[in-house]
């Protein structure tokens, strides 16, 4: 509803500050953002004019933008967490098809969010040590240790289980970022992304030795 002065009364962002919502509202502001210019370039102050809000209400909730980055980066890996483990849901323990859903996943989300991507892997080099980002990036791959050991009938503490999930995971990273810089597309790389992660999945999870 609009008073005459063409203030927002009611549903508006400003009354839902006032009801508590400001964390969730800055962060999303942030992230759209973070999407349209990255996260060296944009302001505090200008998220919270996005969000609705004086440029001191953020600093209820954060001491500084470098702690509401750190926020931002903490729920996209939450978020990444959960459609991970949603999509592991999806097939049975020990299907190969499980672990290209995995890759698939965290290469749609690269795409998909290419400023949350660059900012979560830009935050954890520059956090190195921060207990709850190496918590958060622990409890990520661990999703892709565990459907690895599954699939290969070890425990999820084996090394094996371990080293080959990294080498998975390498080779899905290393085509998001082509992906989102867009190199792939300028070598003219156009094949189904379902036969690059089928053939990267069968040629390391091929029962056997594997160099160890």
């Amino acid at each position: 509803m609009a008073q005459s002065d063409g203030t927002q009364t009611g549903n508006s962002k400003r009354d839902a500050y006032h009801h508590g919502n400001l964390r969730a509202q800055l962060l999303e502001a942030v992230e759209q953002l973070v999407e349209e210019k990255g996260a060296e370039n944009f302001s505090i102050a200008e998220a919270a004019r996005r969000a609705g809000v004086s440029s001191a209400a953020p600093y209820r909730h954060f001491a500084d933008k470098d702690e509401v980055l750190k926020a931002l980066v903490m729920q996209a890996m939450n978020r990444m967490i959960e459609s991970m483990s949603a999509v592991m849901a999806e097939f049975p323990p020990g299907d190969v098809d499980r672990i290209n859903a995995l890759g698939r996943e965290y290469i749609d989300f690269a795409r998909d969010h290419p400023g949350m991507f660059r900012l979560v892997f830009g935050i954890s080099e520059s956090h190195d040590g921060d207990e709850d980002l190496a918590e958060q990036g622990a409890a990520t791959f661990g999703i892709v240790i565990r459907a690895v050991a599954e699939h290969l009938g070890l425990s999820a503490d084996d090394p094996e289980a371990t080293r080959r999930a990294y080498i998975l995971w390498t080779i899905v990273h290393g085509h998001s970022w082509l992906t989102i810089d867009g190199k792939a597309k300028q070598q003219g790389v156009d094949f189904p992304l379902s036969e690059m992660l089928s053939a990267v999945s069968n040629m390391v999870l091929a029962q056997g030795d594997s160099g160890r």
